[in-house]
């Protein structure tokens, strides 16, 4: 039998580490938190290489005295609670007395701090666990914690970090959720020398709401609260025209701190039951105010994790809030606040711009008429091989050669009549040949016949009915033409031309969203999109495939980046795919909509030629058939 030795002390500090210091964002999270519970109203955040390389926090909180500098960095020195009955009362953010202790066995830590009782200040550096340095220095009332070098003394640690533009996201969605958990705090976060942002620290959530996310998000919120069996439940939810296609944007707060709780997510989906889509998912800043005896913090070193003693509760605090909140702050938007919104955005236009001038008339008009040209000499291009890929559902098929007409200017009298014709090839007399100009077009031959196809008609507006081949087809419209579109979207398409939008669209993103997106860039830009970073946690796009509309680009961006971040593991070519096909979902024709007899035969015709495709991206079928005896047979004739 093995020997059991006792772990040195180091090593069982670096083990304890990797509880709680995972990442720089770790980090930020334990320090910002101490500086809370030190009951300090403006802290500022710096961070260098992700915080690899540098983290400094400082706060204007009570300060660490002389006397306890060197146990605040020992492992479970606390002081928070004393005693078990503690435990069962816990409001501070921190209470285990593992953070400082953690971060100071992986990383070089300097510490500069006074106490108001204090006359002269603090400075204490410990690095990897030992003691470096312990004298006086001039600090202000507060704390200063700089963190260097984080993992420098573990490189199998340091592995496992990601780029440096990927851990500062992760520390800017921590800073974010601080600043949301407490609006009373003034929270300044600078990233690389950049100040990214700044919270004003005025108590107000909405005002911290706008300054985190922006004018766009908030703007879409509505208050909600509710109070009752000892639970108190405040804060804003979305609207639901405001919805979104995952849960990123849900955060819930438990007497100020962060928690992640399937009881709150699901209440808040039972709450907005019957008014968003299937498939859509409201967002939510909402803190839990409850008797701390009633809950248990102290699951995991992280403390996001809680057992609540009743979930259901829980589940009719949250759910009522946003009944009460719909109820009262759904409403549809007044013709005056639209009007309101015209006149405020025209303010900014310049009063020449407004004025229309009218175009002045000119003299004698009728007596400088231009001269007539002389004849253009008609020149001739060479032929032109054209080969059709398959036909789109919109377009007829093309099965002869087409002879362009060549026009030019003639001195008459008479207007001359252009001829009509579907592809004009460009002259240019530096291409000049004796030949007729002609268009090669590849002779397309589907495997499709004409003469054993009726269309009947259409069921639901959902489901296109026909007869082909002696059976009844049944198409579902909707994942029929989402599979062909997204068939279309997989070929390697070097003509692929995306739609520049008239107005580029910004796409409000999770910290974590926008890392993910930030990391797959290249890939989402060579799917037809023109996006790039716009800061803050914002993508802006400029381009998007011609295939979905301007209304759809935030979701789909949304729906993307929330699967980037599920599936991180997946390869380049699955997330590709993910592109291609959440393009196509929102792209293809919805049930329900109108469809004219002409779109649904040449539609029905399209997709009976395609024998390759019979299933959806999604899995389910695009069509089904029924002989004439299987149908027969139902209705008892055979």
């Amino acid at each position: 039998m093995p020997k059991i030795n006792v772990l040195p002390k180091h090593l069982a500090e670096l083990i304890a580490a990797g509880e709680v210091v995972e990442r720089p964002a770790s980090v930020v999270k334990e320090l910002l938190e101490n500086s809370i519970d030190a009951g300090a109203d403006n802290i500022t955040v710096e961070i260098r290489n992700g915080g690899i390389s540098y983290i400094r926090i400082t706060d204007n909180g009570c300060g660490i005295s002389r006397d306890d500098i060197r146990n605040a960095f020992v492992s479970h020195a606390t002081s928070k609670i004393a005693t078990s009955d503690d435990l069962e009362s816990i409001l501070t953010l921190g209470f285990r007395g593992e953070a400082l202790a953690s971060v100071s066995a992986v990383a070089r830590v300097e510490v500069m701090t006074r106490t108001a009782e204090d006359e002269i200040g603090t400075r204490y550096v410990i690095e990897n666990g030992e003691e470096i340095l312990l004298d006086d220095a001039g600090s202000p009332n507060g704390t200063t914690i700089m963190v260097r070098d984080l993992f420098c003394k573990t490189p199998a640690r340091m592995k496992f970090l990601k780029k440096d533009v990927t851990e500062a996201n992760a520390v800017a969605g921590v800073v974010d959720r601080i600043a949301l958990s407490h609006p009373e705090v003034s929270i300044r976060f600078i990233r690389e020398g950049k100040q990214v942002l700044i919270t004003s620290g005025n108590g107000d959530l909405l005002t911290c709401i706008r300054e985190v996310f922006g004018k766009d998000f908030s703007s879409e919120l509505i208050y909600a609260e509710y109070s009752g069996n000892g639970v108190e439940v405040s804060g804003y939810v979305s609207k639901p025209s405001a919805s979104r296609p995952n849960r990123n944007m849900q955060f819930f707060f438990l007497n100020n701190r962060l928690i992640k709780t399937g009881t709150g997510s699901a209440a808040l989906s039972e709450g907005y039951k019957n008014s968003v889509m299937v498939g859509k998912f409201p967002s939510c800043v909402l803190n839990i105010k409850i008797n701390p005896s009633l809950v248990d913090v102290n699951v995991h070193p992280a403390k996001t994790e809680v057992r609540f003693s009743d979930e259901r509760v829980i589940f009719n605090a949250v759910f009522y809030a946003c009944k009460n909140a719909l109820a009262k702050g759904d409403s549809p938007k007044q013709v005056k606040e639209i009007a309101k919104d015209y006149y405020k955005a025209t303010e900014k236009v310049p009063e020449q711009m407004k004025i229309v001038q009218k175009p002045t008339p000119v003299a004698d008009f009728w007596q400088h008429i231009p001269k007539k040209e002389e004849p253009a000499k008609i020149t001739e291009a060479p032929a032109v091989k054209i080969n059709f890929v398959e036909p789109r559902v919109d377009a007829p098929e093309v099965t002869h050669e087409v002879k362009p007409t060549v026009t030019a200017s003639v001195p008459s009298d008479t207007p001359q009549k252009e001829e009509k014709t579907e592809d004009i090839l460009p002259v240019s007399s530096s291409q000049a040949v004796e030949s007729e100009p002609v268009i090669e077009v590849k002779e397309i031959k589907p495997a499709f016949e004409e003469e054993e196809f009726n269309l009947v008609g259409e069921a639901f507006k959902t489901y296109i009915i026909c007869e082909y081949k002696g059976k009844m087809v049944i198409i579902d419209k909707h994942a029929a033409h989402e599979r062909i579109i997204y068939e279309r979207l997989k070929r390697d398409n070097s003509e692929r031309t995306p739609q520049l939008l008239l107005l580029p669209v910004t796409v409000t993103l999770s910290k974590e969203e926008y890392s993910a997106v930030l990391e797959n860039l290249e890939l989402i830009n060579s799917a037809g999109f023109d996006a790039e970073d716009f800061g803050n946690g914002c993508v802006i796009v400029r381009e998007c495939p011609m295939e979905i509309s301007a209304d759809d680009v935030q979701d789909v961006i949304c729906e993307i980046a929330g699967r980037f971040v599920e599936k991180k593991q997946d390869v380049m070519f699955e997330k590709l795919d993910w592109i291609f096909h959440s393009v196509a979902c929102r792209s293809a024709i919805k049930a329900g909509n109108f469809t004219s007899r002409l779109e649904m035969e040449r539609f029905a015709k399209q997709l009976l030629s395609m024998p390759d495709i019979r299933y959806c991206p999604h899995g389910r079928p695009v069509l089904i058939e029924m002989t004439q005896r299987e149908l027969e047979k139902n209705f008892g004739r055979v």
